[in-house]
């Protein structure tokens, strides 16, 4: 039994639309007694931690060091009590998403990129593997954008993926990441064969599946106080706006994409929430 198969209990609802484009999806928080499930989701977040923080080798803990293991993972995040602009909550939540509904695993801890826990990285948000029934390699590179603005926070993702597909910078990310990727990870030779200097960065692309997490201030959650058909309506016409602009950018007809929405009541509470549940832990 590998260490991934053990994640925390699924949190985050996913909402079908009866025809739909199985790359783009919708999850919500939920709603209790009557309010959006804010510091719920920050709760569960938290419990995401290690998995997203930690490597492999530090995710075998017991009843002796656990609080130990979250304060580690906790801190790798950041320290900065300029919180209101970082986007590590979305971050979190997108690698959630994958790693629970798409079972992916991680080949690099994100926080390993920087060299000091405030920093702010320039590079993909999530790089995770995934293994089809088809047989084949996927990598998941992901792109995560905590906005107030869903329209912003979509113009953003076009403009980073974009610079992201750029010959020089996947050239180095290549070399970043490739020689970060344990050895015991599942099927370790055919995804090193992709970050190697040797193979075309096309195989790379080829292999590859572009995530993108929009978290976002929502009417539809504003309005709402349960999962209603209402609210089910508006959230899926605020989806479907983020897509349009997506499907005008080019990016699909170039890239395998997938689209997670995030929809918030207000990306400050939230952010707040998750600020305060890691500083907890620190």
């Amino acid at each position: 039994m590998s260490i991934y198969d053990q994640k925390p209990q699924r949190f985050l609802k996913r909402l079908h639309r009866k025809i739909e484009n199985p790359h783009t999806r919708l999850y919500c928080a939920g709603f209790e007694l009557g309010e959006w499930r804010c510091k719920q989701f920050a709760f569960h977040l938290a419990e995401w931690l290690p998995d997203y923080a930690l490597p492999e080798e530090e995710l075998r803990f017991d009843h002796g060091n656990v609080l130990v293991k979250l304060n580690q993972a906790a801190v790798r995040v950041y320290t900065s009590t300029k919180y209101a602009s970082r986007g590590e909550a979305g971050e979190i939540a997108l690698h959630a998403i994958c790693r629970d509904f798409f079972k992916t695993i991680p080949l690099s801890p994100r926080v390993f990129y920087k060299s000091a826990s405030n920093d702010v990285v320039k590079a993909f948000d999530m790089v995770h593997a995934r293994f089809p029934s088809d047989g084949s390699v996927q990598i998941w590179l992901g792109e995560s954008k905590l906005f107030k603005s869903g329209a912003s926070a979509i113009a953003d993702a076009i403009k980073s993926i974009k610079l992201h597909i750029d010959e020089g910078f996947l050239s180095n990310q290549k070399l970043l990441l490739g020689p970060q990727i344990p050895k015991s990870t599942p099927r370790y030779d055919e995804i090193m064969q992709l970050f190697s200097r040797q193979e075309s960065l096309d195989t790379l692309i080829k292999n590859a599946v572009f995530v993108v997490g929009i978290l976002c201030d929502s009417k539809a959650v504003s309005a709402a106080k349960e999962h209603g058909q209402s609210y089910f309506e508006a959230a899926i016409g605020e989806l479907e706006a983020i897509e349009t602009k997506l499907s005008a950018s080019g990016l699909p007809t170039k890239l395998k994409l997938v689209l997670a929405y995030i929809p918030l009541a207000s990306k400050k509470e939230f952010v707040s929430s998750f600020d305060n549940r890691l500083k907890g832990l620190q």
